[in-house]
């Protein structure tokens, strides 16, 4: 399973977020400076997490961008789920794609299909185990 770059550098702007909590609020700009990612992708990542409810914005004097709730209480699943969508490893666990008319060439010959549900729940049982606040330490 390999992370898209999006996720990756999700998880990073909100880990550095998350190194401002209680203080000033930061912006998209201060968060691409401080991880290098480049400013186009960190403001459209701030935009996609904060439309998820992970981080809060505020335009205007004293605006700028914060977690929207404690670091401890956004996991790496939250994070990931935000970028990618619900996590599935494969085609046939992955209701989205099905809906966009994707399908495995496999389904319905599979022995293994019913399982993967089960290693779903376990991938993200784990994602959800490591919170911001763990990243931050």
């Amino acid at each position: 399973m390999r992370l898209s770059n999006m996720a990756d550098y999700a998880v990073v702007i909100m880990s550095a977020a998350s190194r401002h909590c209680g203080s000033a609020r930061v912006s998209a700009t201060d968060l691409a400076a401080e991880t290098g990612v480049a400013l186009p992708t960190a403001q459209k990542l701030v935009s996609i997490l904060t439309k998820a409810g992970l981080l809060r914005s505020a335009r205007g004097t004293g605006g700028g961008i914060m977690l929207a709730r404690p670091a401890a209480a956004i996991s790496v699943a939250d994070i990931i789920e935000a970028v990618e969508g619900p996590i599935a490893l494969t085609i046939c666990c992955d209701a989205h794609k099905q809906s966009l008319g994707q399908h495995c060439v496999k389904e319905g010959n599979c022995s293994v299909q019913a399982h993967w549900p089960v290693v779903n729940t376990a991938v993200r049982g784990a994602l959800a185990q490591i919170n911001l606040a763990g990243l931050t330490r």
